[in-house]
């Protein structure tokens, strides 16, 4: 380069492109778009498939969310009866409450109130009697209630027998065998029903009506309250269900279902049945098959056969 003469200046500029492409980023815009409708879209459907309190409340909500935020409420009540989604007139709060203070009220069942379990399901308030080691309601083996026993059951029906709702009584037992007389078949299904059936008279002869109480069910161990520990004493209880009317009665299987019928240890129904036990039915007897005539085949059927062997190569002798 001659001197004297000063060296062009180069300048290069760089284009950055957004996502390499000409239209840029617009195309994450429009899938977060299409992100946004397609939940949209799974709300609405969730609604609509939801009941009608859900809708309300989330209705109330974005309507007015400090006032009807809590429109659901919980399953915890405090000192008043408050209205929840299980309850929602709050009267089964309100047994509760009175049941609770009738119970302190009573020095005998006061001493018992570990024992007594009220919670409000969604099924309806449900009253438990809980079970101690050495038998706190019912002697020990025994569907037979005990004084605590008939002195509670006889406090809950006079505060029973007041409602329109109907009564749902369950028996359960723990883990441990039954260990009385098993020479007629007696088991935890039949002693849990009888405790059942037992509160279920007492009940009654205290004033429920006689189409209070819709069922009367004996679950045995199938339905265990302290599952990691099968033969816990509280796992032996009755329960009293007050229904909610407009919740579903709970199913279970027909074949777990005991009615109570058989007869108890020691009665005379169950001495009978030692002495003179039901014979095995003998299954009917088997009809013979009816012999079948043998017919000769058709002409025609034999001609055939007799083509096919014709056309079969002969074995080699």
């Amino acid at each position: 380069m001659a001197a004297g003469k000063t060296a062009p200046i180069i300048v290069i500029k760089k284009v950055v492109g957004h996502g390499g492409g000409h239209n840029g980023g617009a195309w994450k815009v429009a899938y977060a778009d299409f992100v946004t409708a397609l939940m949209s879209l799974f709300i609405v459907l969730w609604l609509m498939g939801s009941s009608e309190q859900v809708k309300k409340a989330v209705a109330g909500y974005f309507n007015d969310p400090q006032g009807t935020g809590k429109l659901l409420g919980t399953q915890m009540t405090g000192t008043g009866a408050v209205p929840t989604a299980a309850d929602p007139t709050g009267q089964l709060a309100k047994l509760k409450e009175k049941i609770e203070q009738a119970i302190k009220e009573n020095k005998d069942l006061e001493k018992l109130s570990k024992q007594i379990a009220i919670t409000i399901t969604s099924e309806g308030l449900r009253i438990e009697l809980l079970e101690g080691k050495d038998g706190t309601f019912y002697e020990l083996g025994s569907p037979k209630l005990n004084a605590n026993g008939q002195e509670l059951l006889t406090l809950l029906a006079s505060e029973l027998k007041t409602l329109p709702n109907t009564l749902l009584i369950e028996g359960y037992t723990d883990a441990t065998p039954y260990s009385g007389n098993i020479a007629t078949g007696y088991s935890n299904w039949d002693l849990s029903a009888d405790r059942a059936n037992s509160a279920r008279r007492l009940l009654q002869q205290n004033g429920v009506r006689q189409n209070q109480v819709s069922q009367v069910r004996g679950y045995a161990d199938q339905m265990l309250r302290v599952k990691d520990k099968p033969n816990d004493p509280s796992n032996r209880r009755v329960s009293i269900l007050v229904k909610n009317d407009n919740a579903p009665v709970p199913t279970l299987s027909a074949a777990k279902v005991v009615d109570g019928s058989t007869p108890l240890p020691g009665s005379e129904k169950a001495k009978a049945a030692v002495k003179s036990p039901a014979k095995p039915q003998s299954a009917p007897p088997v009809a013979k098959p009816a012999a079948t005539a043998t017919t000769s085949p058709k002409p025609q059927t034999t001609a055939m056969i007799n083509k096919l062997k014709s056309l079969l190569p002969t074995a080699k002798k």
